[in-house]
């Protein structure tokens, strides 16, 4: 996914007591929305040649929820002014991007290639974080923890017997979601935390995935109409042809409705428990897509493959560790000094 938009980024503020069961529930929820998102999503872009617009549409089938949710009531309406919007909208163009560099990567190659290189997230958010100010430096630890990431993605590019075999397009395409990706955390964290922060515009983690994924569509327009609207129609004719309307519809609505679901479960949870947990359990997610889209789509893994993306999994999660630790150690820094003030 993961269109993967990121979801520990939009975290922040004070976190509320919630019990371990409603955690459990949301980590189901995330785990499995993501999963049969990514087999909907590939079957949908098998039938229908059309990536762009399937990447569009997914998006559409959120936003019909979300203004379902905020017509009747059941959800309130953000309070945003223009000022509000403006900022928003590059993180819905990078949030964009991320997405449809996710579906193009996997419907060009293999789903578990595309998690695979998508595990080279965290290189791409070290270096925005080192070349957009302000400058996010992280610990040593964290950086040598790039080493396995980028090693392990190199091995699983490698055929026992036939060297670099690299689905070029595919690679090209997911490096687009994780730069995407990288560069939506950099430039909306501080956005959506003062949005969040302030409680009269109504802004909690689901309407900021909300508004977010609005912005999102629009911004695939113009992508749409670029690449695909001159031949959209012969496109929609032949795959109707060769698999039906009702095939092809069920799979696009079914991959955007898990797409948005499992994206507003992942933010409520980091919402509840912080970027770190969320970090780990995000890296730990990759894992069970890889399997379960081999399994499904057939798509033999080979011993550099599984050896490969093991060591990149595991140097992600290291990685989501070793860089959030400083914070970590600092927050707790300041309570000791302001339980010592207290008693003063």
């Amino acid at each position: 996914q993961t269109c993967r938009q990121s979801p520990r980024i939009m975290s922040g503020g004070p976190k509320e007591t919630v019990s371990p069961i409603k955690l459990a529930l949301l980590v189901i929820a995330w785990y499995a929305g993501n999963t049969f998102y990514n087999v909907y999503n590939k079957k949908a872009t098998n039938l229908i040649h059309a990536h762009w617009t399937v990447a569009s549409v997914q998006l559409i089938v959120g936003i019909v929820w979300t203004l379902l949710m905020w017509g009747s009531g059941m959800r309130k309406r953000p309070n945003l002014t223009a000022e509000d919007i403006a900022a928003i909208i590059p993180i819905g163009l990078f949030a964009c991007l991320a997405h449809c560099g996710s579906v193009l990567a996997s419907a060009v190659g293999a789903v578990s290639f595309a998690q695979i290189v998508k595990a080279c997230e965290p290189v791409f958010a070290a270096v925005v974080g080192l070349l957009i100010p302000p400058m996010d430096v992280k610990p040593t630890l964290a950086y040598i923890m790039l080493i396995p990431i980028v090693g392990g993605v190199g091995l699983a590019c490698i055929k026992e017997g036939k060297g670099v075999d690299l689905n070029v397009t595919a690679f090209l395409f997911a490096s687009m979601a994780n730069a995407s990706a990288a560069l939506k955390g950099k430039l909306g964290s501080s956005v959506t935390k003062e949005l969040k922060a302030d409680k009269d515009k109504n802004m909690d983690a689901t309407n900021v995935y909300a508004v977010t994924n609005i912005i999102s569509f629009i911004c695939t327009v113009p992508f749409v109409v670029i690449n695909e609207l001159p031949t959209l129609p012969e496109t929609w004719a032949k795959a109707v042809s060769e698999h039906g309307a009702s095939e092809i519809m069920l799979n696009v609505f079914l991959s955007g409705l898990c797409f948005y679901f499992y994206n507003e479960f992942a933010f409520s949870f980091t919402a509840h428990v912080g970027a770190v947990t969320s970090s780990v359990l995000n890296t730990a997610k990759r894992v069970i897509i890889i399997v379960v889209s081999s399994i499904v789509f057939s798509e033999a893994l080979s011993q550099n493959t599984i050896i490969g993306s093991s060591f990149a999994i595991g140097g992600t999660l290291a990685y989501s560790i070793a860089s959030k630790m400083p914070k970590k150690t600092e927050a707790k820094a300041e309570a000791k000094t302001e339980n010592k003030d207290k008693k003063e």
